[in-house]
């Protein structure tokens, strides 16, 4: 039986904790309010995962440290520096594996499939704080002083995503209700299954080939926003709605009241040109695959229906 640190509590965090105490694994998560998931072997702390002394306690005997904080979205670059400086530390004090849980944003704009070897050449705020640190993860794991990796997914579907698609789609959907999508309806986009996030993420921590690099979870070939809808109508069993496109300016104008909408100024780029991700390397070298599509929908449509 081995220790983990999993910092964070929402889908993520609560599939590795789940993962981890299933085979049996001790695991300290925390979240601001200390949420128990009432898992063997998962003990539930409250604690600020910028605390660094604070974290680095709660390292210590941890085979490895996984990050799964979700900072408010339009606080990223307020709210981000100091969690991962507290959790560098905490695995550079304990000796443990730091694995990060992160996105696409770094890449920019992809001219095709975006693998892992690509720069992280985006140039906006949310773009700028991610690439900052896998940066200095690096640099710290090629100076010796730790050992870390990084997993990076698409847009999530699954129990616990906060996508706009759970959020704002199927609940329509299921209502029998026409629904908006941002972007274009026709662009390939990537989705990736929450649990198939945290399946790379404890991949990563266990396996040495993974460390000092960074991993795309496996994720099913792209599908467009309104096949992605129409392949939930099918899954739910309910007719299959009208789709339709929210104008930009539209959301330029939500934007001025909701912080969270006027971030899309500097991603809506994701939905309005093909958005794909590159696995390739996570399958040959970690041999990890994608949950079947058909078990995806049928849990993403049974997570909201729960809700």
């Amino acid at each position: 039986m081995a220790r983990y640190l999993v910092v964070g509590a929402g889908a993520i965090g609560a599939g590795v904790a789940d993962l981890l105490s299933a085979r049996g694994d001790a695991v300290a998560l925390v979240s601001r309010r200390g949420r128990d998931l009432e898992l063997p072997g998962v003990t539930a702390v409250g604690a600020d995962a910028g605390d660094a002394a604070r974290m680095a306690e709660l390292a210590r005997g941890a085979a490895a440290v996984v990050n799964c904080a979700n900072p408010e979205y339009h606080r990223w670059p307020a709210d981000w520096p100091p969690i991962a400086a507290a959790l560098l530390h905490a695995a550079e004090a304990s000796g443990a594996v730091l694995v990060t849980t992160s996105n696409l944003y770094a890449y920019g704009r992809p001219a095709g499939p975006m693998s892992p070897e690509d720069a992280l050449a985006a140039d906006y705020p949310k773009a700028r704080v991610r690439a900052r640190m896998w940066r200095d993860a690096l640099d710290a794991h090629r100076a010796g002083r730790l050992r870390a990796t990084e997993v990076r997914a698409s847009d999530y579907l699954g129990p616990g995503a906060q996508s706009f698609i759970d959020e704002r789609v199927l609940p329509r959907l299921l209502a029998g209700r026409s629904c908006s999508v941002i972007g274009r309806l026709d662009a390939a986009h990537s989705w990736t299954y929450t649990r198939d996030v945290a399946r790379t993420l404890v991949s990563a921590a266990d396996h040495p080939v993974a460390w000092g690099r960074a991993w795309h979870a496996p994720t099913n070939p792209p599908r467009s926003q309104g096949e992605l809808v129409a392949d939930l109508a099918d899954a739910a069993g309910v007719a299959r709605p009208r789709v339709t496109r929210i104008p930009t300016a539209a959301l330029v104008l939500i934007g001025l009241v909701n912080p969270t909408v006027r971030e899309l100024r500097d991603t809506l780029y994701q939905f309005q040109f093909p958005f794909v991700i590159d696995d390739a390397a996570t399958r040959a070298e970690l041999d990890l695959t994608p949950t079947p599509w058909p078990d995806v929908l049928a849990a993403t449509v049974a997570a909201a229906r729960a809700a």
